[in-house]
């Protein structure tokens, strides 16, 4: 195992470009994960890793079978730190090899599919937490509409705790989702505080079922909610007209997993 202590090494720099650089991970089609846990969901949910870093004096982390079609390589305990987001938790960090996330490609049950859309995403942490909601509630797939931020961010596989790795994605345009959707002969049920929708929980999400949410501010676009789909409001008791996006859908998928149960 090649052992590095040097910050000028062209794996540490390279390394440190996918961490902070959308545009060479985008090139390259490789991002990182950083903590075992994390890496090891992601190897079993069929990413394949380019190469691994280790903590110094950490490599028997990485002596089973999971590790042995990729590059092992060691790193000085104090540049290791250097590389770390979580400081003095992590031993692991990998390289790994991005998915293709088109449409067409998710693989859905013939009956009752449960899927949750979210438009326009455009902070990391929200689209971490989605992920963590949507893989706890036990959806069929996750698709992101026109989003802002690049799925493989850093924030976003950090905040997703491996849940990015357990959920499959699609992402595609305002057009492509709703092609999508209606040849999959899904119901869409669109989060709007419109004069037309209804609360929740009069609605029935048995079935093929999608429900869609929108970013926190303005919620989901006047593109979208132009399409023929069903509209649903979370009744508020308080002050605030508005809650976290990742809480909101939530609350509506935690209703449609009860009534499918």
């Amino acid at each position: 195992m090649q052992f590095i202590s040097s910050p000028q090494n062209g794996h540490i720099k390279e390394l440190k470009i996918f961490q902070e650089k959308a545009k060479k991970r985008r090139q390259e089609q490789l991002f990182c994960i950083e903590g075992e846990k994390e890496i090891r969901h992601a190897l079993a949910g069929g990413f394949r890793l380019k190469n691994v870093f280790v903590k110094e004096a950490k490599t028997n982390i990485v002596s089973d079978i999971a590790f042995a079609n990729c590059e092992c390589i060691e790193v000085n305990a104090a540049l290791f730190e250097t590389l770390c987001y979580r400081k003095n938790t992590s031993t692991l960090i990998g390289v790994a090899h991005m998915k293709e996330h088109q449409l067409e490609g998710l693989k859905l049950p013939k009956k009752n599919a449960f899927i949750l859309i979210a438009e326009a995403p455009e902070k990391p942490g929200n689209i971490g937490a989605l992920l963590r909601t949507a893989d706890a509630i036990g959806v069929d797939a996750m698709i992101l509409v026109d989003p802002k931020t690049d799925l493989y961010n850093p924030n976003v596989v950090r905040s997703s705790v491996g849940c990015l790795f357990n959920v499959p994605i699609g992402i595609g345009t305002i057009a492509e989702t709703f092609s999508f959707l209606e040849q999959k002969e899904i119901n869409i049920f669109s989060a709007a505080l419109t004069e037309k929708a209804k609360a929740y929980t009069l609605h029935d999400f048995r079935g093929n079922t999608a429900i869609a949410v929108g970013t926190e501010d303005l919620g989901l676009s006047k593109n979208w909610l132009a399409h023929n789909t069903t509209e649903i409001y979370i009744p508020m008791a308080g002050e605030n007209d508005s809650l976290n996006v990742s809480v909101a859908a939530g609350i509506l998928l935690a209703e449609a997993r009860r009534q499918r149960n």
